[in-house]
């Protein structure tokens, strides 16, 4: 239970650390150009917090703590945020109007390369216990 946690809260810290990054600084002008009205002034906290709450949970439950190795766990990782990323970008890019191929693609890739990350640290952190 405690390397559970430790893992979940590595991960955690990991993943919000590197979003607050690209969201906050990197590619926020990006967002604003590319989805224009689609975009709240101010995001709701709530619903972001229940998503990286429950996606880390996936991350720990499907990746971090049954990965043997730190090249598995960078890897299924990998693959949960292409799942993952690709099931919420291809999904807007079909249903909403104004949603690119180029914020798909740029989204997609970002989620996948976040999740390998998180998913490789919160390995690591749980590892050493």
């Amino acid at each position: 239970m405690k390397k559970a946690l430790i893992a979940y809260i590595a991960t955690l810290l990991a993943f919000l650390l590197l979003d607050g990054i690209w969201l906050g600084v990197l590619m926020a002008p990006t967002y604003r150009e590319q989805l224009g009205s689609l975009m709240l002034e101010k995001p709701l906290l709530l619903p972001a917090a229940v998503f990286y709450c429950l996606y880390v949970f996936g991350c720990v439950l499907f990746v971090v703590l049954p990965a043997a190795s730190l090249q598995w766990a960078a890897k299924r990782g990998a693959l949960l945020g292409l799942v993952a990323y690709g099931t919420y970008d291809l999904t807007n890019w079909a249903t909403l109007r104004g949603w690119s191929v180029q914020v798909t693609v740029m989204d997609w890739a970002w989620g996948t390369f976040a999740t390998a990350v998180a998913c490789t640290v919160g390995f690591l952190v749980a590892k050493r216990l």
